[in-house]
């Protein structure tokens, strides 16, 4: 077993809906945007990173700086075709150095960064010289004698920037040993962490199973096909039919999303444990249907126009989701910033003159323009300002901290129901798009339907088909409805519909509305960042005369 020397908690910050720089679960910026996950590809394995509640609940008190669960965990395949070694693959992993006994090559990972903490986790008939990296790869290697074998399977999980370093290291063994070593594999897991907002871990597994005695078994058999009678049944050659079969489930292609689906279990529930509001999910942004307000369905009418430059109604929706979602992304890169910056402020002790004093006295003289336009405009944002301290009763960044922090709270709150009011919106559109299918049609299924077999009634159904398909189509919609308990009441549907976007706009007002505030939140970072660049410059050149 193998272990950091410094042990030390990584704390950062993420995103998923919220903010993160780097790779994997990451500081990314959206624009001026805090943390979003940036989401990496493992072959044709590409993951979203995702979280469900509290996306970003910034306004609550934290041991770490503020951060968002998030999931990520591609799974691939170490080949020797795709000129890849177990060996290696475990070195780079670990942060060591290892020889490869296959084919002779040495590889140095000792000074590879952000390798916190390596451990191998072996079944109780494994032997125990496998808890030795290089006893236990190269063993796989030698093992494996074809130029194309398959090596060893890797997962590459995000771990919760929630928990500290000893919860993610509980949290991994935990899963590894439950999940994979259970079932008879042994896996060598190396947790990564480079301070940018990304720890998460790869777990090597071995393909091949071990027996009993602690030998390598096969990783598959050769199977007789049968007759009725049980008998082998000839293939023509001298010989008989046979297919090869897994001697382990490994290889079940159900199995990742069962892996998945287990990682998203015991992290929630370390996360519990911890004490912790934010929770995984296994499942990618379209199948939850969250994260982004989502655009309603075309159709093949509305498609054709648009492409030849026509605006649809439905197209128009559209547009105006997507506004909607520029909008919500706008104002959460903003906000995050601020709230980050005001926390980072509200944390420092204030001198003789309050900070707020000091940055409003600079903004007053800011630039201190020339222009008639300049002093107007110079004139309006100090009012703005003043307003705002005023009207909100901040004297302290402290208490900045804090509005900042109710304003942060406030976008989460109306960007959850608008969401929310969008999806039914969405639901019920869909609903009464069926319904208008179906009394549009069902004259003409009534014509059919009263017609007597024969020849003008297979032209007649030639001549309607795509009403007639129409109206089967909304005829098993609104049957499904009916199952699910659901009443078909057009009209109730309309009304829900009306008031939802009438609600939604009301909402969308508030949220434009804070912009002011944020504006002259703005305003005071940026004095204040000049104000500190102000007071640097006379050490800087002294700095530079001395030199």
């Amino acid at each position: 077993m193998q272990q950091s020397k410094n042990p030390t908690a990584h704390l950062y910050t993420v995103p998923v809906r919220a903010p993160c720089r780097g790779r994997g679960v990451l500081w990314t910026q959206w624009g001026a945007t805090l943390p979003k996950p940036l989401v990496r590809s493992a072959g044709k394995d590409t993951r979203f990173a995702s979280a469900l509640s509290s996306e970003a609940n910034l306004s609550l008190p934290e041991r770490r700086r503020t951060a968002i669960a998030i999931f990520h965990m591609p799974v691939q395949i170490i080949k020797r075709s795709k000129a890849k070694s177990a060996v290696g693959a475990a070195a780079y992993r670990s942060g060591t150095k290892m020889t490869n006994e296959w084919d002779g090559l040495t590889h140095d990972y000792t000074r590879k960064h952000g390798v916190v903490h390596s451990e191998i986790v072996l079944p109780p008939h494994a032997p125990p010289e496998f808890q030795d990296r290089r006893t236990l790869w190269n063993s796989v290697e030698m093992v494996e004698k074809t130029r194309d074998a398959q090596l060893a399977r890797e997962i590459e999980i995000s771990l919760p920037v929630e928990l500290n370093r000893e919860e993610q290291q509980r949290l991994a063994r935990s899963f590894i040993s439950d999940t994979f070593v259970a079932a008879g594999m042994c896996a060598d897991f190396s947790i990564h962490d480079k301070k940018d907002g990304n720890p998460h871990f790869h777990v090597m597994l071995t393909i091949r199973p071990l027996k009993e005695n602690g030998q390598w078994g096969a990783k598959c058999r050769k199977v007789y096909e049968l007759d009725k009678n049980g008998q082998r049944i000839p293939n023509g050659k001298g010989g008989w039919k046979s297919h090869r079969e897994d001697t382990t489930d490994w290889n079940d292609k159900g199995n990742v999303e069962r892996w998945r689906a287990a990682w998203a279990f015991y992290a929630n529930r370390a996360l519990e444990a911890a004490g912790r509001p934010e929770r995984i999910d296994h499942r990618s942004y379209e199948r939850q249907g969250i994260d982004k307000i989502p655009s309603i369905h075309l159709g093949v009418a509305a498609s054709q126009m648009e492409r030849k430059g026509i605006a649809t109604e439905r197209g128009n929706i559209n547009r105006q989701i997507a506004a909607d979602n520029k909008l919500l992304k706008e104002i959460k890169a903003r906000i995050t910033r601020l709230y980050k910056w005001t926390k980072e402020q509200a944390g420092k002790p204030e001198g003789k003159d309050s900070i707020m004093a000091q940055l409003y006295e600079a903004q007053l003289s800011e630039g201190k323009p020339g222009s008639r336009y300049g002093k107007i405009k110079n004139l309006k944002e100090s009012a703005v300002l003043f307003n705002f301290l005023n009207g909100n009763h901040i004297t302290s960044m402290e208490q900045l901290y804090e509005k900042v922090a109710a304003m942060n709270k406030d976008y989460y709150s109306l960007r959850g129901k608008i969401v929310t009011a969008e999806r039914r919106i969405k639901v019920l559109d869909e609903h009464l798009s069926m319904w208008e299918k179906y009394e549009r049609n069902k004259g003409t299924r009534r014509q059919f339907d009263k017609m007597k077999p024969g020849r003008k009634k297979e032209q007649f159904e030639q001549k309607h088909s795509a009403e007639l398909a129409l109206y089967e189509a909304a005829v098993r919609y609104l049957e499904n409805l009916k199952v699910t308990g659901e009443e078909i009441t057009p009209k109730k549907w309309q009304a829900e519909a009306e008031r939802l976007k009438a609600e939604k706009s009301v909402q969308y007002q508030k949220m434009k509305s804070m912009r002011e505030d944020i504006k002259a939140v703005e305003n005071l970072k940026k004095t204040a960042e000049q104000l500190a660049r102000t007071e640097n410059e006379p050490a800087r050149k002294k700095e530079e005369q001395e030199l």
